[in-house]
């Protein structure tokens, strides 16, 4: 027989819901313009509640920003097997689904936090280093040279501000962004290659194991139909 009482949570537990409230809510709206209030209720708790497991509301925000860290950073790794654009649309693709769950949260957190608190600035450093070790990883280099390391902290700062600006409108259709993403790689390593005989190296092993249907033909294709001028 049920008694209907609620269950008593642990202190881990429950800390554990308020982290997941509290990002469920930041992902829809703007940090500020949450309270305390809305996460107890939420959280089916008392505010009072709410502040034996968090200080305050910025500490219950960086927990959830740390929580976000850790998602959008599981988001870059991917299995090294198949074809590099391949892999990279894969990546591209579940960025983006981040980006498209989370809204101002993601917007929050590329932005440091609305205090811009040193804390919530090592974490999005943290994820964009993350994010630059997996495409090292996927190149098979475990020293890149300077410019392989300008081309792919490029690529994932152009990734970033990319999707901040589709939030804002999202007037491009993301598809065609996230294969666009994908495309701007082999365009930085090409110019990059274009410079320095070792990022030719690395450009002509991507182009040998890309397929004739790959995403980097795909990208040669649509250059070769552009229409010639008049």
């Amino acid at each position: 027989m049920t008694t209907g009482a609620r269950r008593r949570m642990g202190v881990e537990e429950r800390r554990e819901q308020l982290i997941a409230v509290a990002l469920d809510l930041f992902s829809h709206r703007c940090p500020e313009d949450v309270s305390i209030d809305e996460i107890a209720e939420a959280a089916g708790i008392s505010r009072p509640l709410v502040y034996h497991y968090f200080p305050g509301k910025q500490q219950l925000y960086e927990a959830s920003l740390r929580r976000a860290a850790e998602e959008l950073t599981a988001r870059f790794v991917e299995p090294h097997e198949g074809p590099l654009g391949a892999r990279l649309l894969r990546v591209m693709e579940r960025f983006f689904d981040f980006v498209d769950e989370h809204g101002p949260g993601f917007s929050a957190l590329m932005r440091g936090g609305p205090a811009g608190s040193t804390r919530t600035g090592a974490m999005i450093d943290g994820v964009r280093q993350a994010a630059y070790e997996q495409i090292v990883a996927h190149l098979g280099i475990p020293d890149p040279a300077p410019r392989l390391e300008l081309v792919v902290r490029s690529w994932v700062s152009l990734a970033e501000t990319t999707a901040l600006l589709w939030l804002d409108g999202r007037r491009v259709p993301r598809g065609e962004l996230e294969r666009q993403l994908v495309h701007d790689f082999a365009a930085l390593a090409a110019v990059s290659a274009a410079y320095d005989e070792r990022m030719a190296q690395v450009v002509r092993r991507i182009l040998a194991d890309e397929p004739d249907d790959g995403m980097f033909a795909d990208l040669v294709g649509r250059l070769m139909a552009l229409p010639q001028p008049v």
